[in-house]
């Protein structure tokens, strides 16, 4: 086996860590999902096409959460903030519930909407990626996150988080 291939796959087992635990909302639920996803992409690697590893991975991942996870998952068993890199130093308080308020109202969005925000938002993904990642167009991808990100803004003050804002 290629030890590039292994080296790109082993790079990317952050970012598949956190998009699973904001898919699942569940810690150990999220590493089982990994784990299915890099065994499936080590099996199949003939059917990787040459160039980034990252998407195809994705796509792996998020075949596996559609397939097999949506219906079995458990919500709200533990924090959506577990997808999140924890703060330096403790927040204000106000802070720390304006956090909590985001995670739930991300936690509670449907998983299409999900699904799209996290790939571009959390990931960085473009729209191109993130459709291809989905299987769905890219007009469809712009559509959810449009959605999620009205959601956002009426369960808030009227303006999502910085990090959930569109980039110009």
């Amino acid at each position: 086996m290629d030890d590039g291939f292994l080296d790109e796959v082993e790079a990317c087992i952050p970012a598949l860590r956190r998009y699973a635990r904001s898919l699942v909302l569940e810690g150990e639920l999220a590493d089982d999902l990994v784990q299915d996803c890099l065994e499936r992409a080590i099996r199949k690697r003939r059917l990787w096409r040459r160039g980034p590893v990252q998407p195809w991975l994705f796509r792996i991942l998020v075949n596996l959460f559609r397939n097999h996870y949506r219906n079995t998952r458990r919500r709200n068993e533990t924090p959506f903030e577990e997808a999140l890199h924890a703060p330096a130093q403790p927040p204000q308080q106000h802070d720390r519930l304006a956090l909590n308020d985001t995670l739930n109202a991300i936690a509670a969005l449907p998983d299409e909407q999900r699904e799209a925000l996290m790939l571009v938002a959390l990931e960085g993904f473009s729209y191109a990626e993130a459709g291809a990642i989905l299987d769905i167009p890219v007009g469809t991808l712009m559509s959810r996150i449009g959605r999620a990100r009205r959601k956002l803004r009426a369960e808030g003050n009227g303006s999502p988080p910085a990090h959930l804002r569109p980039v110009s």
